[in-house]
């Protein structure tokens, strides 16, 4: 079993949600961090599949059946009306509020987290995105859009920022050996949260639904149970090594990377630097090409392939018959589905690769290749190649994923340990603008095409060259990172004082838990997040399957 020895007796203190009372202590296992991580994200990751409720939301009034707006009524009417039913656009807009609180939340509380620690922040993240969908519930039974959109996308909003930077400098102190895969771990709940949250909230609302009722709110209600006590369970779980300490048979490298720094930069410094902006650029670069995609996945296959998803090649999707059309419906929700899959494992697979490439040259990989997959993308739908196709645009989400995983980790190299999770909250900005701008533009692009007559199996070609074009300033901006100059990093009188504001006693050996081994906190942890990801799993593939 792993175990963790001190020079000096740590002697617990302040209350219950304290950093001080969360240092682990002899027989820690590090192995019950990264479960804890993902239980947070598993249950925040959900953001991505909010686009279940939607659809039923646009007939929330009356069960079934639609009570429709007077004409020309607009956006505002919506936000007050009790008398007619939302539109897709206007309930869609909370997910758009909630990522652009995250980035928010994320950068105004990142310095508070390193100081009261990972547990206490995650509690926070829980109480505010469980509070979300409470407060959306009760939204939607009074039907009050302007209320769903302060719980869900405002509070929930907040939730998301802070439970997703909740652990990353607590895995990085905890595997320096291996960065990547640390954070990939965690990092790849949140894709996961969709793929186990969809199809959950789908069987809830049928359980729930009634001839007057769409079964939404019983279903959030039910779900924000089950995420409070998921959440709680992942908060409690986290502890924080004494500063100092490392793994057990693990001595730094004696030649390293440049781009890997042994110290550290202080968050007010971070931002000073051109290493952080050409981050921040090469971040919303590759998640605007990506988040772009991934809002326009369904309604882009249908378009481009229409008829030949079932075997009638060149017969546009507006020309089937409804069965027809029911199909490919469900084929297009198999594709979303394989794009999620590919999105969590790429996250995963991309950062535990960064710890062996390096995570500039990962960062490169993303923008050669992914340049190469947006431009034959064209080429392959207008070939009718579908299995390419779809390869390909799973290939770039895997990417997308990559991405997100790989750079704190890539903060971490460049800025030192101490301030990690705060910068990373900082850097997180580059989604909001990405998921901002990016869904937009792929929404725009596709109306323009429309009114200049493109064919329909033609109308995401200048998408895909637009999006390529991105990346080409993506790999320009990671090709201009340096190590960060001496001047900006902390003396180690600085670093000292900024480890006893956190409270973080220092180890008076290097001794401490080892690299693997059993122990039944690590295995209950791993047990709690592994058998929702097997229900999504399952789910995913099951639809996925009738792609092919």
């Amino acid at each position: 079993m792993s175990t963790i020895a001190t020079g000096a007796a740590i002697k617990p203190g302040g209350d219950l949600l304290s950093r001080e009372r969360i240092i682990a202590g002899p027989g820690f296992n590090r192995w019950t961090i990264p479960p804890a991580a993902l239980a947070i994200h598993l249950c925040i990751g959900m953001a991505y599949g909010l686009s279940v409720f939607w659809s039923p939301l646009t007939h929330a009034l009356n069960g079934a059946k639609p009570v429709a707006c007077p004409a020309g009524s607009g956006l505002w009417n919506e936000l007050f009306t009790t008398s007619c039913d939302w539109s897709v656009f206007g309930v869609s807009l909370t997910f758009a509020i909630g990522i652009v609180f995250l980035g928010l939340a994320a950068m105004a509380f990142g310095g508070w987290l390193e100081r009261v620690g990972p547990r206490k922040a995650g509690v926070v993240a829980a109480l505010c995105w469980v509070g979300g969908f409470v407060v959306g519930a009760f939204a939607i039974h009074i039907h009050q859009l302007w209320l769903l959109w302060l719980g869900l996308g405002v509070l929930g909003g907040v939730g998301l920022g802070i439970g997703y930077i909740s652990p990353v400098s607590t895995l990085i102190r905890w595997f320096p050996d291996r960065r990547g895969m640390a954070t990939g771990m965690a990092i790849m709940g949140f894709g996961g949260g969709a793929m186990v949250g969809a199809p959950l909230a789908n069987i809830l609302m049928g359980h729930f639904k009634t001839t007057t009722d769409i079964g939404v709110v019983p279903t959030f209600l039910t779900l924000a149970a089950g995420y409070l006590v998921y959440m709680m369970i992942g908060a409690f779980s986290y502890r924080v090594p004494p500063a100092g300490w490392r793994p057990d048979g693990w001595t730094p490298p004696a030649t390293r990377s440049a781009l890997i720094s042994t110290r550290s930069v202080a968050l007010e410094n971070a931002h000073r630097t051109p290493q952080f902006w050409l981050l921040w650029a090469a971040l919303f670069l590759n998640v605007a090409a990506g988040i772009g995609v991934i809002g326009m996945a369904a309604p882009m296959l249908q378009e481009i392939f229409g008829g030949g998803l079932i075997g009638k090649v060149g017969t546009a999707f507006t020309a089937l018959s409804g069965p027809e059309k029911a199909a490919v419906t469900a084929i297009t929700a198999g594709f979303a589905g394989l794009l999620s899959l590919f999105n969590i494992f790429g996250r995963f697979f991309w950062a535990s690769l960064s710890d062996k490439l390096g995570r500039k040259n990962t960062y490169m990989v993303f923008f050669v290749l992914g340049f190469a997959l947006y431009a034959l993308s064209p080429w392959a739908a207008h070939g009718n190649h579908l299995a390419l196709f779809v390869l390909f645009i799973c290939l770039i989400l895997s990417m997308y994923g990559g991405g997100f995983a790989t750079v704190p980790a890539y903060l971490a190299d460049l800025f030192g340990t101490q301030y990690v999770g705060a910068i990373h909250g900082r850097l997180l900005t580059a989604w909001s603008a990405a998921g901002a701008i990016g869904v937009s533009l792929v929404g725009l692009i596709r109306q323009a095409e429309i009114k200049a007559g493109v064919p329909t199996a033609q109308l995401y070609d200048y998408t895909f060259y637009v999006l390529s074009a991105f990346l080409i300033v993506g790999f320009i901006a990671n090709l201009l990172v340096r190590p960060v100059d001496d001047k900006w990093h902390m003396s180690d009188a600085e670093l000292a004082s900024a480890q006893h504001q956190n409270k973080a006693p220092p180890v008076a050996q290097s001794y401490g838990i080892g690299l693997g081994g059993y122990s039944p906190g690590a295995l209950i942890g791993w047990t709690i997040v592994v058998v929702p990801l097997l229900f999504g799993l399952y789910e995913t593939l099951s639809v996925a399957v009738k792609l092919f």
